[in-house]
């Protein structure tokens, strides 16, 4: 009885967070959407790069602070589910501790090696090469500032106090979207003053992240106080984690240098834009996984393995549902969508936008749960080894293709190869870690999940072909698609379970409307 209660409590939970994390989604998606056409815009495609591929250096540096950060919210959450309110203490201001000796050797690297990769080997124009060295400064200076925030996001999101979250996440959307105005009427250089009015913003969210945790969080007081033992532990998870961010970073930021080496800026303003769309439909999976993943870890830490498994089931699956819903009609109008959000379309963007949404589908979506399970475990060694050997393969093979001439575009294709090995690679991994069936996975979430994309495609690209383009068929193929893919759910996606669930939510639901009215 007591169980079924607590798995209610959760998936009730799971639900509100979700609902407020959509929101909070919702208004970021259209903010930095339309904040990326006004940057775009008044910066030009020239300087747009620039700051794409500059920012990207910083990014290269950032390998070490992403693996930290995984291990700090998986082991706050860890102990959260243990109810170890001491343990989480020592956690935090541990963590606190490594943040800030992790920024200070980051600094001193990026200013070793930044200024003469940026002045020796890119290929950025001579006359915009002075404001390209102080987008770098101000970059390393916003990255250092983010990084000691990181136990504060980490605390709040283990928390599950999905709302503050929401609320400072828009804040700060809204903050660039000042930020896009005000280049307008910049005093000095737009591009110098863009990278500098970011910087500024990071330092106000980071302090209005840090006063919400030290008022409501007991374990948020920070004491120099060092726990040896403790300290090993989350180095060695980060130090095997970081060999696995390394390879995604080589991958994303690393490809993006090469892009800038071989193509141009002007190629670099074309991922730059892919890059946004790319990731404002992954929102649509990470609010949902935002609100799932706290869940995951305090099952395994709870040892309750069966509803950690359903919940992996589950979050993938739906995962896959929610990117068809806005992926399929982005990929088939790409064109129409990039001529209607920008004024200034570049060569490339709307090719790279149509691979980076179709290779976020073995990476996150189908992944992230599984991911987090791994986390969940502590015992990552053998993970981070297996997908820094495969994932690291993306970034070789991109050289040799555009080494021998191949067009930009190859290595979004290589990247959606790579990454779709990863995920049976994963799933190998996970069934020895936490005894989930491939089988089960294969049948619960990919026999259900693709044969829904791949019928959404299908009857959402009848409807474009018979159609002229513009606006109406957009809107057309965006109706169709949420029709196709909410029937394909119903009649193959969702087990006979969640159809008697869902047949009882909406039979509920009509029959309360009278009574309301």
């Amino acid at each position: 009885e007591g169980d079924m209660t607590d798995t209610a409590q959760n998936n009730r939970r799971i639900a509100k967070n979700t609902l407020l994390l959509y929101i909070r989604m919702a208004i970021l998606m259209c903010v930095n959407l339309y904040t990326s056409r006004i940057v775009l815009k008044q910066l030009g495609i020239e300087d747009y790069g620039i700051y794409n591929v500059v920012g990207g250096i910083v990014a290269m540096f950032s390998i070490l602070s992403g693996s930290l950060s995984s291990a700090i919210g998986r082991f706050i959450t860890f102990e959260l589910g243990r109810d170890d309110k001491k343990k989480l203490q020592c956690v935090f201001s541990s963590s606190i501790t490594i943040q800030i000796i992790i920024a200070l050797i980051i600094i001193i690297i990026a200013e070793s090696i930044g200024p003469w990769f940026l002045n020796t080997k890119m290929n950025i124009p001579s006359d915009r090469i002075q404001a390209a060295n102080w987008v770098f400064q101000f970059s390393i200076a916003t990255f250092a500032i983010n990084l000691i925030s990181v136990p504060y996001n980490a605390l709040i999101i283990a928390h599950e106090h999905m709302s503050i979250f929401a609320y400072i996440s828009m804040f700060e959307g809204i903050g660039k979207l000042a930020v896009a105005y005000l280049i307008i009427i910049s005093p000095i250089d737009q591009l110098i003053f863009y990278a500098m009015l970011l910087c500024i913003l990071a330092f106000i969210v980071r302090t209005i992240y840090g006063a919400y945790c030290k008022k409501e969080f007991q374990e948020s007081r920070f004491e120099v106080h060092i726990d040896m033992s403790l300290l090993k532990q989350m180095f060695t998870f980060a130090g095997w984690n970081f060999l696995g961010n390394g390879a995604y970073i080589l991958n994303t930021q690393g490809v993006n240098m090469l892009m800038n080496i071989y193509f141009g800026v002007t190629v670099n303003a074309a991922r730059g834009i892919a890059v946004q769309v790319d990731s404002a439909l992954k929102q649509f999976v990470n609010s949902f996984m935002t609100a799932v993943n706290p869940q995951i870890t305090k099952l395994y830490a709870s040892g309750d393995i069966d509803h950690m498994h359903n919940l992996i089931f589950l979050s993938a699956k739906f995962s896959a549902f929610l990117m068809t819903y806005i992926a399929v009609p982005i990929i088939l109008e790409s064109q129409t969508v990039l001529s209607l959000w920008l004024i200034n379309v570049p060569e490339y963007a709307t090719t790279f936008v149509v691979w980076s949404i179709i290779a976020s589908f073995p990476d996150p979506v189908l992944s992230n749960a599984l991911v987090t399970s791994i986390m969940a475990t502590g015992n990552i060694k053998r993970y981070q080894i297996a997908v820094t050997i495969a994932g690291g393969m993306v970034f070789p093979l991109s050289w040799f293709a555009f080494k021998i001439g191949l067009d930009a575009q190859i290595s979004y294709i290589i990247y959606f190869a790579i990454y779709s090995l990863l995920l049976f690679i994963r799933l190998y991994i996970v069934r020895s870690m936490i005894n989930l069936s491939i089988r089960d996975y294969t049948k619960e979430v990919l026999f259900r999940a693709l044969p829904i994309v791949a019928i959404s495609i299908g009857v959402s690209a009848i409807a474009k072909i018979s159609m002229e383009a513009g606006f109406l068929r957009l809107c057309t193929v965006f109706i169709i698609n949420a029709i196709i893919t909410s029937l394909s759910i119903y009649c193959i996606g969702l087990t006979t379970q969640e159809k008697k669930i869902t047949n009882k939510k909406v039979k509920n639901y009509f029959t309360r409307i009278p009574h309301e009215l």
